[in-house]
């Protein structure tokens, strides 16, 4: 279970430094600087909330952050959606590519807050 958490945590990191990488290369444009400032923080704030998830004090701790990474995630992917279709970020491959990588942390962490969930439950 640990190289889960760890391979989690590392897809996490990676895909707030895809998020930054991409957003350097934007215009200076007023609404690509707000939606790119908004997106890096949605995007690390998952991998720094999943960090702190991992010292929960409690269970219902764990949740509650776990809950706060898929909030940040679901934003990001909202943000993603609306630069792609604004066309302002020009790399319209590395987009696909963030697009396909937070729908899946999306579904991971749904699947994790139903199994903690359930869990709690008993």
């Amino acid at each position: 279970m640990a190289t889960y958490k760890y391979d989690l945590e590392e897809r996490l990191i990676q895909f707030a430094v895809n998020v930054i990488l991409i957003s350097g290369k934007i215009d200076g444009g007023f609404a690509s600087q707000h939606l790119s400032k908004q997106l890096i923080r949605s995007a690390t704030a998952s991998a720094l909330n999943y960090g702190e998830a991992q010292s929960a004090e409690s269970s219902r701790d764990f949740l509650h952050k776990m809950k706060l990474c898929l909030k940040e995630l679901r934003e990001s992917l909202v943000n993603l959606k609306i630069q792609k279709g604004a066309a302002l970020i020009q790399d319209i491959e590395k987009v696909e590519v963030l697009l396909k990588e937070n729908n899946e942390l999306i579904a991971i962490f749904v699947s994790s807050i139903r199994t903690s969930t359930n869990k709690n439950k008993l």
